[in-house]
């Protein structure tokens, strides 16, 4: 469960990123975060994965009390999130497989969790003959599954995608989408941090737009009237 209580973020600059955000994800739920740029999502997202601190208000994220979280629990924090980037950052010189198996092993996986955890997950986005493969060789869509593969493989409780289908054409755009919903009814949370009006309005989920700092609406089976950016 992610809650934010009156969140206030200003930057050193003087930037007053968030004016009071009161947020709640309850575990299972499918949320869209939706907003110009420069309306605060990023902040939102920084904030959840505990890349800054909120200079007020209260910040909960699968059990963690952000507001005292030590520098040694943060790594824990963030395991339960895996994170999916509008630009894939998957690593060149590894295969497909070689790429999920680096981020298990960073969390101490064994050899065996990693023969039984990275097959199931690569067929789950539909990869399961491509785990040779470098990313090089592999499409735009290939390359954000096998990203989507890589923040899912650890079995985390949440999913942030941040502007996951950016870098993708309309149709490939729709079948990532898709997929994100499958692995949300599999039973993990999903936030999905997009500007991509019809994609939004396609898909019937709770769409929280955020505009100057500030929720302007919150509504479950919402609709984005907001410009494509």
């Amino acid at each position: 469960m992610i809650r934010l209580i009156d969140v206030h973020k200003e930057y050193d600059n003087g930037t007053k990123a968030l004016k009071g955000i009161d947020l709640r994800i309850d575990d299972g739920e499918f949320v869209f975060l939706v907003g110009p740029s420069g309306s605060g999502k990023s902040t939102v997202i920084k904030l959840i994965t505990g890349e800054i601190a909120a200079t007020e208000g209260k910040l909960m994220v699968n059990g963690y009390n952000l507001n005292n979280i030590s520098g040694r629990q943060i790594p824990y924090m963030r395991r339960t999130l895996g994170i999916i980037f509008q630009d894939f950052r998957l690593i060149e010189k590894k295969t497909v497989y070689e790429n999920l198996a680096f981020v298990m092993r960073a969390i101490g996986a064994s050899p065996k969790e990693l023969k039984r955890r990275i097959p199931y997950v690569l067929e789950l986005v539909g990869l399961d003959e491509k785990a040779k493969q470098y990313p090089g060789q592999l499409s735009g869509g290939e390359q954000q599954r096998v990203a989507i593969a890589r923040a899912l493989v650890n079995n985390p409780s949440m999913i942030i995608a941040d502007e996951p289908t950016g870098n993708l054409d309309p149709q490939r755009s729709l079948e990532i989408m898709m997929l994100l919903e499958r692995i949300n009814e599999l039973g993990t949370t999903m936030l999905v941090v997009t500007h991509e009006r019809a994609l939004v309005n396609r898909f019937a989920k709770r769409v929280v737009a955020i505009e100057d700092g500030r929720i302007i609406s919150d509504e479950t089976g919402g609709y984005y009237n907001g410009e494509t950016i």
